[in-house]
């Protein structure tokens, strides 16, 4: 089960988010589901298409399937997401 607690350990696509700060001033407020991961970037379908947005610099606001919202800094999902949700989280 996904949880605050965990939500880096676990797949992020199909997930609703929002990103809270971002180096690029436009991407700062982009909202939608997560599409696809690499390992630098989330994609993101908004209403008006799909944005790529870098983890790098960026804070990410996800919504868990139980309704709870959890703040993210992209640095700490900067890997590849197989080994991602591989990884100990400390």
């Amino acid at each position: 089960m996904i949880s605050p607690q965990n939500v880096l350990r676990h797949e992020l696509i199909g997930l609703d988010v929002l990103v809270v700060r971002a180096s690029n001033p436009d991407h700062a407020g982009v909202s939608g589901r997560v599409t696809d991961e690499t390992r630098n970037t989330l994609v993101i379908l908004t209403g008006r298409g799909e944005k790529q947005i870098p983890k790098r610099f960026s804070v990410f606001r996800f919504r868990l399937p139980d309704g709870t919202a959890v703040d993210v800094d992209g640095s700490s999902l900067e890997t590849q997401p197989e080994r991602r949700i591989g990884m100990r989280i400390r």
